[in-house]
């Protein structure tokens, strides 16, 4: 199956300054992310501008896409969108270690939109950022009961540090 993302450039390669216009939305399994947290069968917005360079295109502007995951501290599950702005250069001939291949007169942005769009997903998100979390000795949600454990329970390889916290008083 060809890609949705496979771009014609032979018009941008005869004259540098050219611009052309993407802007799609295509499904996110045809990414095939291989991450839970990107919604499966949402839709990833892509909105991009190929710019024309002597040495290459240089493409730039936003992809978009629905996450999934849980709090990091209450586990709760949490639903938003990552936006990442983007700006990468396609070359013919690599003259720049981070640039991506054109290979004949074709783009195939799928590859670059993939690897950004994982990047902008959070990896431990917050409900909210003073989430308390749980409660380490009974699990009791913090932000919705209290409870009664005690505090006072230590680590004994932190006794030298709370030693100098009492001195400094």
């Amino acid at each position: 199956m060809a890609s949705p993302l496979l771009i014609n450039v032979a018009e941008l390669l005869r004259r540098a300054g050219s611009i052309r216009e993407v802007d799609r939305q295509i499904e996110a399994d045809v990414f095939e992310f291989a991450d839970s947290r990107i919604v499966a069968g949402s839709q990833v917005d892509v909105a991009l501008t190929l710019e024309a360079l002597s040495d290459g295109i240089v493409v730039h502007g936003t992809l978009g896409a629905e996450w999934n995951f849980e709090c990091r501290r209450c586990l709760r599950p949490l639903t938003g969108r990552a936006e990442v702005e983007v700006q990468e250069l396609y070359q013919a001939v690599i003259s720049d270690p981070d640039a991506y291949p054109i290979t004949g007169e074709q783009l195939d942005l799928l590859e670059m939109a993939r690897q950004n769009v994982l990047l902008a997903v959070p990896l431990a998100p917050l409900c909210r950022t003073d989430c308390p979390g749980l409660c380490p000795q009974c699990g009791a949600d913090l932000q919705t009961a209290s409870c009664s454990c005690s505090r006072a329970e230590r680590d004994d390889r932190w006794s030298a540090l709370d030693a100098l916290r009492t001195d400094e008083s």
